[in-house]
């Protein structure tokens, strides 16, 4: 059911679904890395309001269900990062979703470990998943994004190996913290908004890297 109605054009009195894309690479060989925190967001958010992810679409392990009357899509593109765009511009073209209806989620080095950022658009930022996403979204930038902070690689450390290592158990602690963190924001999304969410839970997360700063002073 949730299929057949989702693929129409939607009358003002039915909720427009969301399409919430974590972005990763697909094997046990990358799971628990920096790289695949936008996996570990879909999976958090799917484990919380139970929507099973057991199904394959567009090329990405792919979930569906209702929170609060609002239908929702959860995909984690198996094309592994820099081909992320095969899967989700299919994805938000077989749904007829325009992308403002569309969440990607991603690793971020700009930020602290742990810290998030949700924002209405934005560039790449060299992050060569986005890259892949922006293009088949034919060069469309006007998403919104799930920014997801893991640091940035210790003295000369090379970002590639950076991006493919496992977290430690006390950054690890953190981002399960930032996952919960970032659900929270999600499902305050669906009820009130894009602006309103991003605007209070924004706020909130700089409060948090202000007292991180604290805490390695």
């Amino acid at each position: 059911m949730l299929s057949r109605i989702c693929r129409r054009r939607f009358s003002s009195d039915f909720p427009q679904p969301w399409l919430f894309i974590g972005l990763g690479n697909p094997g046990d060989k990358y799971k628990g890395t920096r790289h695949n925190v936008g996996f570990d967001m879909v999976d958090a958010f799917a484990q919380s309001v139970g929507i099973q992810m057991d199904d394959v679409h567009c090329k990405a392990i792919f979930g569906k269900g209702f929170l609060n009357g609002v239908p929702v899509f959860l995909a984690k593109p198996q094309t592994y990062m820099n081909l992320s765009g095969e899967s989700s511009g299919p994805l938000a073209a077989y749904y007829k979703l325009p992308l403002n209806r569309v969440i990607v989620f991603h690793d971020d080095m700009d930020l602290p470990c742990g810290v998030l950022r949700l924002h209405p658009k934005g560039g790449h930022h060299s992050h060569n998943g986005l890259k892949s996403v922006i293009y088949h979204f034919r060069g469309n930038k006007e998403f919104p994004r799930l920014r997801i902070g893991i640091g940035r690689p210790p003295g000369q450390m090379d970002p590639k190996a950076f991006l493919l290592q496992k977290f430690n158990a006390t950054a690890r602690e953190r981002v399960d913290v930032a996952l919960q963190e970032g659900v929270d924001a999600l499902k305050q999304l669906l009820s009130k908004g894009l602006t309103e969410s991003a605007r209070c839970f924004n706020t909130q997360q700089k409060y948090k890297h202000i007292r991180l700063q604290t805490i390695r002073t």
